[in-house]
């Protein structure tokens, strides 16, 4: 029998990483908030589960310290309404923008020396404790049975048995539906729908936030509209990454957007059906703690006497990510066509290019008037230009991705990719506009992607002479571009991690550039080590003899004209 008292407040449910031993453990939402500076990081069950439990505590946090400061006491451009911890509060009409971005960050200054987050935040769980039971009249991220049939068409009550969602699809490391059987799951058989409760609680949060669209069942509407995926499931996610769980989720914590709103995470609607009503409207969240605990789907949970859950599952409308500038987790690309802003969505194409190739997505590095940067990359800025951060703090931009299988019917996830990079807050943040660092790193990255593509045409043309011929070609050239550019990955970081404001730009690019070329005719080199007599003896071409020799000339003299450009 599954048991029947269960709450994320107090109960332990969330994998973290301790600081001093490196060994796993679980704990509460208030242990967890308590001692987040003790912590290295969370250890769930996926790096995505880890994206979206993170976003999860940034709601609370961001909640709690856009209502009080560090000492706990309410800001004075609240109208503080009836309620305890100020959810009915609202923000004073004409109230300057600039005075309150002044006191939150401020706040933030404070927390962050304080190194420890404050009381104010086990308070305000305490008070909420009932929203975060998993059981009972409120269950956490869930409906009642009752909600559940209201909010549905009478044909998709629980009674009917229909609609239902199993605990092995809920699973992102399985996420096998009833009709195609997932080969290579961490669970085999009836295993795979066997789950304890914490680990249930993560999933659940999970899905939410990364969910596809096979669902069949909708919630009651008088309009037709389109299920929504996961909102996190089509965003390109960025956040900062910190040396504890503390550094994290404070580097995380934007506190002040240019139009400051009222925090409404979604245990503070009233009811199920109170927040149902405002999804209908179709309208995107105007506040963080909102976006961060969206839901895209109701949820209800019937269990069986062997403690066995039966998920029923509705769909939410979507929520328009057209100027969700709101977002700060998520690289943007513009469309010319409407003049919008969209989250730019990997593809399975896209799986083996490294973040730092993409730089210019991260910080404007040109400057050009359509390139928006992340929310958090703008956050981040505030903080130094405030001096709330050391002007020379090696920050990490990190990016953890489920990328889907590219069918807009089911949209099942398929691969896992996380990726990082570091770079020196003075760097990123340069202010010098006649040697701008991110200029300069933009330009290096463009030569070495030329470079790359000389070899991707290196190896395309040893592929012709080896007799590959239209897909195959292709496929034996990018399997060798990939190879030249995972063994980039690192040094380039390296490269990028060391750079300094007080460096001369010349000398740290043609450090680079010597490395590029190095590596560049070293993978030429091990093609060379592997060619066979056909490769020598080479094919006849309206311009002359090609072979192995003639190919690897012309590559050199390629990457050698590059490097002497300035």
């Amino acid at each position: 029998m599954i048991e029947k008292d269960f709450n994320l407040i107090t109960d332990s449910w969330l994998k973290v990483i301790d600081q001093q031993t490196g060994r796993e453990k679980k704990v509460s939402l208030i242990e967890l908030f308590k001692n987040a500076q003790n912590y290295r990081q969370l250890a769930g069950d996926m790096r995505v589960q880890d994206l979206a439990i993170i976003r999860l505590l940034l709601a609370i946090l961001t909640t709690v310290y856009s209502r009080f400061d560090a000492d706990g006491k309410p800001y004075e451009w609240l109208e503080k309404g009836t309620e305890q911890f100020l959810s009915d509060a609202t923000i004073i009409k004409f109230y300057p923008k600039n005075r309150i971005k002044q006191t939150v960050v401020k706040t933030w200054q404070s927390l962050y020396q304080k190194g420890h987050f404050t009381e104010i935040v086990t308070k305000y769980l305490e008070h909420y404790a009932d929203k975060f039971a998993f059981f009972g009249e409120h269950p956490f991220y869930q409906v009642t049975k009752a909600e559940y049939d209201e909010l549905v068409p009478a044909n998709k009550a629980v009674a009917k048995g229909t609609g239902t969602v199993s605990v092995k699809q809920i699973n992102r490391r399985i996420s096998e539906s009833n009709n195609t059987p997932a080969l290579f799951a961490p669970k085999a058989g009836e295993g795979k729908n066997q789950i304890a409760v914490d680990e249930l609680a993560r999933w659940i949060i999970t899905y939410q936030s990364f969910t596809g669209v096979t669902d069949k069942t909708k919630i009651k509407a008088d309009e037709k509209f389109s299920v929504s995926p996961g909102w996190l499931y089509k965003l390109n996610p960025v956040f900062a990454q910190g040396k504890t769980l503390f550094e994290t989720l404070m580097l995380n914590l934007v506190l002040f957007s240019q139009e400051p709103a009222r925090q409404r995470p979604v245990w503070e609607y009233a009811s199920a059906k109170e927040y149902v009503s405002e999804r209908q409207k179709n309208l995107l969240p105007n506040n963080i703690a909102e976006l961060y605990t969206s839901w895209s789907r109701i949820l209800h949970i019937e269990w069986d006497d062997t403690g066995e859950p039966t998920i029923f599952s509705a769909g939410l409308p979507k929520i328009v990510s057209d100027n969700a500038m709101i977002e700060p987790m998520t690289v943007w690309k513009y469309d010319k066509k409407t003049a919008a802003y969209r989250p730019a969505v990997r593809g399975l194409q896209s799986l083996s290019k490294a973040m730092w190739r993409n730089f210019g997505n991260y910080v404007n590095a040109n400057k050009a008037h359509d390139n928006r940067e992340p929310g958090i990359v703008v956050w981040l800025r505030l903080l130094k230009e405030k001096r709330a951060i050391p002007h020379d703090k090696l920050l990490t931009l990190a990016s953890v991705d489920l990328i889907d299988d590219g069918n807009a019917t089911s949209q099942s996830p398929v691969a896992e990719v996380t990726d990082d990079m570091s770079i020196n807050a003075d760097v990123l943040f340069d202010e010098n506009d006649a040697d701008y660092w991110p200029a300069q790193i933009e330009a290096v990255i463009e030569k070495t992607q030329t470079v790359g593509s000389n070899f991707w045409q290196f190896a395309r043309d040893v592929g012709e002479i080896r007799g590959f011929k239209d897909n195959s070609l292709k496929e034996f050239a990018n399997r060798l571009s990939a190879k030249f550019y995972y063994g980039l990955n690192q040094p380039f970081k390296d490269w990028l991690a060391g750079l300094t404001n007080h460096d001369e730009r010349g000398e740290k690019v043609l450090l680079w550039e010597k490395q590029l070329k190095q590596h560049a005719f070293a993978e030429a080199k091990k093609v060379m080590d592997t060619s066979s007599s056909r490769d020598v003896k080479g094919v006849l071409t309206d311009k002359g003899l090609r072979n192995i020799f003639t190919i690897n000339n012309y590559f050199k003299y390629r990457v050698n004209s590059e490097m002497k450009k300035e």
